[in-house]
């Protein structure tokens, strides 16, 4: 694969005694697996629209989402055996062999594909991890010569899961509008109707040192905001708050919906883009799919005037397309958001 890690497939380094250099961290950035757990507020998203009855659900969301910069939302409109389905394809498409994988590679100069890393810099340190990305809306944006065909529901699940966020999150940025006691389509029009979907379907091998290794370093998104259908089982996320890491809590059937750095823009900074990485192990492998909604790349995003006044002044400088900054401010240990703050 032109352009990622050289030294092949972490799903086969992961039988070896010792995992390669280039993805060892310092002593300082290496996980902590035995972190607290987090208090994610947990989110009846079906009660966020039902007025009059919303008030106290709303509340709970802005809360989680100042305090957290994430929730847990359930009852989001999907069962538990379509989600079942949904990861029973992902985990048979990262169970092919690796040459039924490689049909899909990323290409040069892309994101969309399957691969790993692109290596930026001789000092840079390596995430143990694949990934498929795909853009999932529009429609007519998708490069479906990236979207598998074996396992063969794989693309018919996937167009339903991407349907289904559509729904899931026009409904959760309407109510984080009404949470700050704003026009429920503050954030829907200032993101435009040319939004994007994009999907990563991540996997996590197990690591034969994984106490010197990261599945994804620590970073927060560029998304307006990021729903994460988590691994039913195997844990690994963690959050940073203040100093410290939080491991994240297991909820099968939930869906963690995380702030992005354009909604932080956007609300001023009352809700905080999270801080976020992911652990490995030595003895699961983990998946998950990560569903960012992307503001039109078109679109200038800034803080919504509503919310600047004297206590609260503008925070940040409006932006566009801050996503193109993502993949080399990661690697880097930086975030794009810095190039808005004022």
């Amino acid at each position: 694969m032109a352009g990622t890690n050289p030294s092949g497939s972490v799903q086969e380094m992961g039988s070896k005694a010792e995992v390669p250099e280039g993805y060892i961290h310092k002593q300082r950035d290496r996980g902590a697996p035995d972190a607290p757990l987090m208090q994610a507020s947990v989110i009846d998203i079906a009660l966020l629209s039902a007025s009059p009855n919303s008030g106290p659900e709303l509340e709970k969301l802005r809360h989680g989402l100042q305090t957290w910069g994430c929730i847990l939302g359930i009852n989001h409109g999907m069962s538990p055996e379509f989600l079942e389905d949904v990861r029973h394809v992902i985990k048979q498409f990262f169970a092919c062999p690796m040459e039924e994988k490689l049909k899909y590679s990323m290409e040069e100069a892309e994101i969309e594909g399957y691969g790993n890393d692109k290596i930026l810099s001789d000092t840079q340190i390596l995430d143990w991890n694949h990934r498929l990305f795909l853009t999932l809306f529009p429609e007519e944006s998708r490069r479906v010569k990236h979207w598998p065909s074996n396992p063969h529901r794989f693309r018919e699940v996937i167009d339903e899961y991407s349907a289904n966020m559509r729904v899931v999150c026009e409904k959760i940025l309407k109510a984080m509008g009404r949470s700050l006691d704003l026009d429920e389509n503050s954030f829907v029009e200032q993101f435009g109707e040319r939004f994007e979907l994009a999907a990563r379907f991540n996997f996590y091998p197990p690591c034969p040192n994984p106490d010197l290794v990261l599945g994804a370093k620590p970073h927060a998104d560029v998304s307006a905001i990021t729903v994460l259908l988590q691994d039913e089982q195997v844990e690994g996320l963690q959050f940073l708050k203040g100093d410290e890491w939080f491991n994240a809590p297991i909820l099968p059937d939930a869906l963690l919906v995380l702030v992005g750095d354009q909604v932080e823009i956007a609300s001023n900074g009352l809700f905080k883009s999270p801080v976020h990485r992911v652990l490995t192990n030595s003895k699961s492998e983990r998946t998950s799919l990560a569903v960012f909604y992307v503001p039109d790349p078109k679109k200038e995003v800034g803080p919504l005037e509503t919310l600047i006044d004297e206590t609260q002044p503008r925070s940040y400088k409006p932006v566009k397309n801050l996503v193109d900054l993502y993949f080399e401010y990661y690697q880097r240990g930086r975030r794009p958001i810095e190039t808005a703050r004022i």
